[in-house]
């Protein structure tokens, strides 16, 4: 009977020891999910990363029942209650939407300068808060995706999935089979090589032409830093395909929702 108790003892030490070092490793399970407070607004489809950082600072965001005044806070928003005003913030349905944008308005939701943003292009329609997939200049026009699906986005920009990108561009020159050759060779800019996928010519006349200049990679304005490489000045720049996705007939300053076969042509 003693040596019985001793080695329940034993037994029973192992597993509290057991225990203290199973209580010392990180919950792998709810890792994954935890992001900062003002991300996490933002994946809700409740708004903007930088509003939801206003709104916390404010005061105005509370989890779990406590006052949160610090944007950059640890949470899980599948399992921490989250409040605005009072009011529960759950999930949005998923948006998809293909937006025409015009030449002249900025890709962000406020602008500190008073221009008009594409979400000029979205008043009136009754829809969650949704963010730009990637960017189009000011002066750039054409093929824009918003959505508040942050890993269907992500999906999309990042650079292992080569998801091409087409343009048409017109050029003030008119460009020979040698010049056009120069172009796909690529040109070295800031110390970064800048390159497409493929650069043909659509049609050319006079002073000017068209080419379609196809990417499958996103750096900042690089249509526009490749060809000024060259001295060749950019007039009109208009995104028309995102991978198997055509802008097809969508009147400018228009959006509309993807199709769910839409949605299949993107692969993501």
């Amino acid at each position: 009977m003693r040596s019985s108790r001793h080695a329940w003892h034993r037994l029973r030490r192992f597993e509290t020891i057991e225990d203290k070092i199973v209580a010392r490793q990180p919950d792998r399970r709810s890792a994954t999910p935890r992001v900062s407070l003002a991300r996490a607004l933002s994946k809700l489809g409740f708004c903007s990363r930088t509003q939801a950082e206003r709104l916390v600072v404010a005061g105005r965001v509370s989890v779990a029942g406590k006052v949160a005044r610090d944007p950059s806070i640890w949470i899980d928003p599948d399992r921490d209650r989250i409040t605005v005003d009072g009011e529960r913030i759950v999930a949005e349905r998923k948006v998809y939407l293909m937006l025409n944008k015009p030449r002249g308005l900025v890709t962000t939701r406020d602008d500190p300068e008073g221009r008009g943003t594409v979400y000029d292009c979205l008043e009136g329609l009754d829809l969650p808060f949704v963010s730009p997939v990637g960017r189009l200049d000011k002066a750039s026009e054409g093929l824009l995706l918003m959505s508040n699906d942050t890993r269907w986005a992500n999906g999309l920009l990042d650079p292992a999935s080569h998801v091409a990108k087409t343009y048409h561009v017109q050029i003030a020159a008119a460009p020979d089979d040698e010049m056009l050759e120069r172009f796909r060779q690529g040109a070295v800019v800031d110390g970064e090589l800048l390159t497409a996928r493929s650069i043909g010519l659509l049609r050319s006349g006079g002073r000017t032409a068209w080419l379609e200049i196809v990417l499958d990679e996103g750096r900042n304005r690089q249509i526009r830093r490749l060809l000024g490489a060259f001295d060749i000045e950019v007039l009109r720049l208009v995104r028309v395909a995102i991978g198997g996705l055509q802008l097809g007939e969508l009147a400018k300053g228009k959006a509309r929702h993807l199709t769910s076969e839409e949605l299949a042509m993107l692969g993501i």
